[in-house]
Order: structure tokens, then C-alpha cells, then sequence
């Protein structure tokens, strides 16, 4: 080898390089992949959406491959393109605007009628409320309270009492037995007078006289008349009452003075007519029983409780009322061992009144006379009636009876 010329070393050959026509397109669509899935992943492209230089179509079937295109888009867009699912937004409501539901938050039908239904009911009940107070509108029961307490003088508590006993019966038409009122005391104390005043009012409220019985034992049924024919005398005259309030839709009442002078068969025939097997007109009805019987007792009860407790005064709450419950009990079981009539009547007391009531009874007797009803003039004439006195007190032997005759001496 000459030391003039370089040595040349053999070079080994270079690896050959994977053929380039090859390895661009795959290149280009590996990058093309990353770039749509970036793009999806940013809301930015659309499924069906086209680059700049090819089309990557997919198919609906995920187990089928991607297929890149190089068609243009004006090829492509015959194709149908593939409908989007709308997704539901929130609903974002402003603060100063109204808010409203969508329609398919709103109610259902099976709502809407419930609700309607409990609109009907409460309608109903409030109707059968107001009919309730017309019903008892009709009798004027208040007028009927403020008349009593006018015109009876010493008898609050029982003035009350029969007050409320009509005004819960009256209150509604049907009844399942009718309203038996039983007032009991001594001669003089105005159990007369309120039959006469509940009398007069009913045939005002009523506007007929037919509706309204009084019957006086010792007039319709006298001494000599059989106990017989009084007893179908009275069964037909109730009947005939009660027939035509039905008619009438009315209640109506029946006042029987003097029972104490009843016959046994008129007391049969009454506690009869109250019986819940008769028909049923004769259950709406307002029975009234005006007697003496009892009025030994209400008169040692008040002249043995005159020094523990005072009398209710009109217009204020009524006192005593433990007492005057054990005085209805002790005159029920007094008055069930002469007749079972009387088992299922409420009982009424009327007490003893005493000499400043008596005075008033003068007065309001002069007044309608025509009579000045001076107050001296009428404490002279109470002086003159017979007296229990007990603890200063002083309470009329015969109440206001006599009060009537004494002013036709004036």
C-alpha cells in the first residue's frame, strides 16, 4: 500500500429506511385520530363532522372500524346525517322574575281531582253548617231568651236551661224522638206563665196557630168525662198537629197545663206518643209538661240551702248548680215512681221566689193595668202575702198568684 494515498475502510451499509409512502399516511391518521378525539372531547366537533383534507366516517356499530376518507365534503353531504339527542338543560329561573313549573313537573289529573273533590266536601259541610243556623234562625230563639228572661221573674237557671234544651233540638229537623219538657214546683212560681209565653212565641214563628196545642186537663178533661174518651181526644188532636208540622216541615208544641190532675190513661197515652217505635212525624215535636208535683221538695231545698248559697241573678252566671243538679235528680226519681213518663224528660226546677221578685210581679202587673207602677205602692202589696222566712230571708209562700188579685182591688 502506498503511504501517499489514504486508506479507505470498508463502510458498513446504513439500515434501510421503512418506505415513506407508506408511513406518511399512517402518520397522518393517527394525528388526525388524536386531533378528533380532542376536538370531541371539547364539544367542538360533531359526530359526521369533515377536516380540512379528509373525512373520518363511523359507523353506528361500535365494533365496526373507523374508516378515514379523503372525499370532499360536497360528496358527503348527500349523506343523512345522524340525528343528535338533546340533552335536557336546567332550568335556571331570574330571581325577580315569576317562577313557573314546566309542564312536566305540573300536576297530574288524579291531583286535580282530588282537590276538587275536597272543595265539594267542604262546600257541603259548610252548607249543612248554615243550614243548621237557619234552622234555628226560624224559631228566634234569642228573642225567645230575651222575652223569657223579660217577663219571668226569679227564674234564671231555669229560664236557661229551657233556652238551651230548645236550641239544641231545634237546630236541626230530623229527630229520633221528640223534645219532652217537664216543669216542676211549687204553686206561683211561673211555670204557667212560660207555657203561655212559649205558646205566644211559637205561633208568631210559626205563622200558624194550628201548630201550637194547649191543653188545660182540668178544662178538656173534666171531672165527669171518662179518662176514655180524653185519651183518644188527645191522641187524635196530637195527631192531627204533628201530621200537619210534617207537612209544613215544622216543629210543634205541645203545652199540657195541670198534669198533675191527669188521668192514669192520659198519662199512658202521652208516655205512648213518645216511643220511638211510632212513626215518624211523631219524633219532631216539643212536648211541654207543666206540674205541681214535686213542689214539696223544691220547697224544703230551697229553704235548706237559703243560708248556704244565694239564688242566680239575672243577667250574671247562675250559682248553685251542683245543688239544682242534685234537686233534678231527687225530683226524677220522685217522679218516675208515680209514671215511667217521666224517665225520659228533662226536668226543669222552678224554685221558691222571694219578696223582691213578688214585688216585681206587682209592678209589672200595675204597668199593664194602667196602673203607675210605683215601687212603694208595690212593697205595700208584697207586704201583704204570707212569707217563709229563713236566714233573713224572705221567700213567698204562693209566689205571684195572688198578685193578680190584688191589683183588681186597686
Amino acid at each position: 500500500m502506498d503511504h501517499g494515498q489514504p486508506s479507505v475502510e470498508p463502510v458498513a451499509p446504513a439500515p434501510r429506511a421503512p418506505d415513506q409512502s407508506v408511513m406518511a399516511p399512517l402518520r397522518a391518521v393517527v394525528h388526525l385520530r388524536r386531533r378528533v378525539h380532542l376536538l370531541r372531547k371539547r364539544h367542538l366537533l360533531t359526530p359526521g363532522a369533515g377536516l380540512d383534507s379528509g373525512r373520518l366516517v363511523s359507523h353506528r356499530d361500535p365494533d365496526q372500524p373507523q374508516i378515514f376518507t379523503f372525499d370532499s365534503p360536497a360528496e358527503l353531504s348527500t349523506r343523512t346525517p345522524r340525528k343528535r339527542r338533546r340533552r335536557s338543560r336546567v332550568v335556571l329561573y331570574p330571581e325577580t322574575s315569576r317562577k313557573c313549573r314546566p309542564r312536566a313537573e305540573r300536576r297530574s289529573r288524579a291531583q286535580r281531582c282530588l282537590l276538587l273533590l275536597v272543595a265539594i266536601v267542604g262546600f257541603q259541610v259548610l252548607n249543612a253548617i248554615e243550614n243548621l243556623d237557619d234552622n234555628e234562625q226560624r224559631y228566634d230563639l234569642d228573642g225567645l231568651e230575651k222575652a223569657l228572661q223579660r217577663a219571668v221573674f226569679g227564674q234564671p237557671a231555669a229560664v236557661a236551661r229551657i233556652v238551651a234544651l230548645l236550641r239544641d233540638y231545634l237546630s236541626t229537623h230530623v229527630h229520633s224522638r221528640p223534645l219532652l219538657l217537664a216543669l216542676h214546683g211549687p204553686s206561683g212560681v211561673g211555670k204557667s206563665h212560660v207555657g203561655r209565653l212559649l205558646a205566644r212565641h211559637f205561633r208568631a214563628v210559626l205563622e200558624d196557630s194550628e201548630l201550637v196545642l194547649q191543653y188545660h186537663v182540668r178544662h178538656h178533661c173534666p171531672e165527669p168525662r171518662s179518662a176514655q174518651g180524653c185519651r183518644e181526644e188527645l191522641a187524635r188532636r196530637v195527631a192531627a198537629v204533628v201530621a200537619q208540622a210534617e207537612a209544613e216541615e215544622k216543629t210543634p208544641l205541645l203545652v199540657l197545663d195541670e198534669v198533675e190532675l191527669m188521668p192514669l190513661a192520659l198519662l199512658d197515652e202521652l208516655h205512648g206518643l213518645l216511643q220511638p217505635q211510632r212513626s215518624h212525624h211523631f219524633h219532631n215535636a216539643v212536648y211541654v209538661l207543666l206540674s205541681s208535683v214535686g213542689g214539696a221538695e223544691v220547697t224544703r231545698f230551697v229553704l235548706q240551702n237559703a243560708s248556704r248559697s244565694l239564688p242566680p241573678r239575672p243577667g250574671g252566671p247562675p250559682r248553685g248548680a251542683r245543688a239544682e243538679e242534685e234537686l233534678s235528680a231527687s225530683l226524677r226519681a220522685l217522679l218516675v215512681r208515680e209514671h215511667p213518663l217521666w224517665q225520659a224528660a228533662a226536668i226543669v226546677p222552678f224554685l221558691l221566689l222571694d219578696k223582691r221578685d213578688v214585688v216585681s210581679c206587682f209592678r209589672e202587673e200595675m204597668a199593664a193595668e194602667g196602673f203607675f207602677p210605683e215601687q212603694a205602692r208595690a212593697e205595700l202589696l208584697a207586704a201583704q202575702l204570707s212569707y217563709y222566712r229563713v236566714a233573713g230571708r224572705e221567700f213567698a209562700v204562693v209566689g205571684c198568684k195572688q198578685v193578680v188579685a190584688k191589683v183588681n182591688l186597686l
